[in-house]
């Protein structure tokens, strides 16, 4: 003789009821998986050893870091070498015309030259005294302050210097004097640090360093000659014509040998922007190499997901079925 078991109707309501719950979190579960890519299950999937995820965890962030950084650092040296070549373009700029001027022994030409002098100091100050990203690009460690004050305050400061003397020869050398002098320009005018701009990190083993500041000699040199030529024609100074000629023609030769110290602080920038570009293309394709592999540890195949999510609704549907069905069975229905 065969037994039969069966269960009641609560017990068989409580059954399906916890079988469609299972089903609908089978659905949550594959649906996150078919949106993100990534199983849900992190720990089944790595069978509960997370070494190997959290070591990419920590070179990713890492390189997220070094992506920062990079940034920052091309800023920094894309903005100094738009300085530099403003710089540069003045110096260029005067050193022709000193060198035109000084051919002609008149009033109203000296002071043409004294006029462009002084503006282009204060093209050149300005330049060097640029921020990029809140941070001053020639004040070295002290990035919070900018180097120059105004170029009136630079040309008191020199005219001073430079009162009493009567010819060019002397001018020019009380103002090199000045200049090299560290109780001169550098106590008097430069307000940045003595101490070089730390390196920037750019890779795990890498970093980038420019000592660059408005102290380093080619810019010393362009603000000396740029700032004696702008004092020339004044009164204070009280020069006689010929030697103010005299004068602009030797500040114009001694500005065209500057420009080749210019131009070799660009190719330092230059050489600096190109070693953090080459490092920003290394570490994306390390990032992209990393989380490659990341993905491939809890990645979710697309194709299988979708087949097991299409069956639990189906199956899900299907319960459904017979929740209603079971729902309308009763004793009249039974014994038709």
């Amino acid at each position: 003789m065969m037994n039969l078991t069966s269960i009641g109707d609560m017990a068989r309501g409580m059954t399906l009821q916890t079988r469609s719950t299972e089903l609908r979190n089978q659905i949550e579960t594959l649906s996150y998986e078919m949106s993100t890519g990534k199983v849900q299950d992190v720990s089944g999937r790595l069978d509960g050893d997370f070494s190997h995820l959290l070591d990419l965890d920590r070179s990713l962030s890492r390189l997220d870091a070094f992506q920062v950084s990079t940034a920052e650092a091309g800023l920094f040296t894309d903005a100094m070498q738009l300085s530099l070549t403003t710089v540069n373009n003045s110096v260029t700029e005067l050193t022709s015309s000193l060198l035109s001027f000084g051919t002609s022994n008149q009033a109203v030409s000296h002071e043409n030259a004294s006029v462009q002098a002084r503006n282009e100091l204060d093209m050149i100050m300005s330049a060097l005294n640029t921020r990029a990203g809140g941070r001053s690009l020639f004040s070295g460690a002290a990035t919070d302050v900018s180097p120059l004050p105004s170029t009136d305050t630079l040309l008191a400061a020199l005219e001073a210097e430079l009162t009493g003397y009567t010819t060019a020869a002397d001018i020019r050398q009380a103002a090199e004097d000045w200049f090299n002098d560290p109780a001169g320009f550098d106590a008097v005018v430069y307000q940045g640090s003595d101490i070089a701009l730390a390196p920037m990190q750019i890779s795990e083993n890498e970093s980038v360093r420019i000592p660059i500041t408005a102290t380093n000699p080619a810019l010393k040199d362009s603000i000396r000659d740029i700032a004696v030529a702008a004092l020339v024609s004044d009164d204070a100074l009280n020069l006689p014509r010929d030697q103010r000629t005299g004068l602009f023609t030797q500040l114009g030769v001694d500005l065209a040998n500057t420009q080749n110290d210019i131009v070799n602080l660009r190719a330092q920038v230059g050489y600096a922007a190109a070693r953090i570009e080459e490092a920003a293309t290394h570490n994306s394709a390390a990032q992209t190499s990393l989380e490659y592999s990341r993905n491939e540890l809890i990645a979710a195949d697309p194709y299988e997901t979708a087949a097991q999510l299409q069956t639990v609704q189906f199956q899900l549907e299907s319960l459904y079925s017979v929740t209603v069905r079971n729902a309308n069975l009763s004793l009249v229905n039974f014994l038709r």
